[in-house]
């Protein structure tokens, strides 16, 4: 079974490199699921109704969150309904959302968790340390991937061995720039501390960068804007065998300096 995980989808550009290259991708790799973090795409913070359904008609099977989980209320009125949604586990518990999801695709029972980290972060959540046993204790899935939403790449290491074998990966999202250390832990979970964007490549994460260059440099705070570029696309492949053991992970990196190639 081929699972693609797809980072941070920004903006209408990054919702373009989706609709550009994932079909693309799914006929080169033979994927059979498809799961994306959306919590940044809808003009770059949130996600509505629409590009949630989107989303479904272009195949993903599960969508992740983040910290910007409720950015857009209008979150609040069909979240719900909203099936193939995951919202971080560990979130405050009046929230509304499902923080672990499992369906089955071609026989197999695929989970999928998103939790929060908490260091750098904005301290509400709880430790997701704690969180994903809750979760463990109970869990059936022949495959449990764990979206894991972080801002310290110490604490998504230490995440990543804390499950390794226990889960089937532990992915890192949220810094939207992709790390190199994708690999299959010793206990078998494969790991990656950020599988990065989909989104404007001439960026700073995303966002306008002499805007953020001038924020830096004066301390004056000025507006987070999408910047305006080309896209990039940032993914990482998940290979399992008949057993469910990962056998390969795979970053897939697409931009003006590595283009698609069939």
């Amino acid at each position: 079974m081929n699972i693609l995980f797809i980072g941070d989808v920004f903006s209408a550009i990054g919702r373009e490199m989706m609709e550009t290259y994932l079909p693309r991708l799914k006929a080169q790799y033979h994927i059979d699921v498809v799961i994306a973090n959306v919590e940044n795409a809808t003009h770059g913070k949130g996600l509505n109704k629409k590009h949630y359904e989107e989303f479904l008609f272009q195949g993903i099977s599960l969508m992740t969150m983040g910290n910007h989980t409720f950015a857009k209320k209008e979150l609040f009125d069909y979240i719900d309904e909203a099936d193939r949604l995951v919202v971080p586990y560990n979130q405050p518990k009046a929230l509304p959302g499902v923080g672990s999801r499992q369906i089955t695709i071609n026989g197999k029972k695929i989970r999928v968790t998103n939790l929060l980290g908490i260091t750098f972060m904005d301290g509400k959540s709880q430790n997701p340390f704690e969180a994903i046993d809750e979760i463990l204790v109970d869990d059936t899935s022949d495959i449990h991937i764990v979206d894991f939403h972080a801002e310290a790449t110490s604490e998504k290491i230490a995440l990543g061995y804390y499950l390794d074998g226990q889960v089937s990966a532990v992915l890192g999202t949220h810094t939207h720039v992709t790390t190199a250390d994708e690999r299959i832990l010793p206990k078998g979970t494969a790991y990656q501390s950020d599988v990065g964007m989909c989104g404007p490549y001439e960026s700073v994460i995303g966002c306008d960068k002499e805007l953020i260059i001038k924020r830096m440099k004066t301390g004056m705070m000025t507006p987070f804007v999408v910047a305006e570029s080309e896209g990039q696309f940032r993914a990482t492949l998940l290979t399992f065998n008949q057993e469910n053991q990962c056998t390969q992970i795979k970053r897939i990196c697409i931009d003006p300096a590595h283009p698609y190639i069939a």
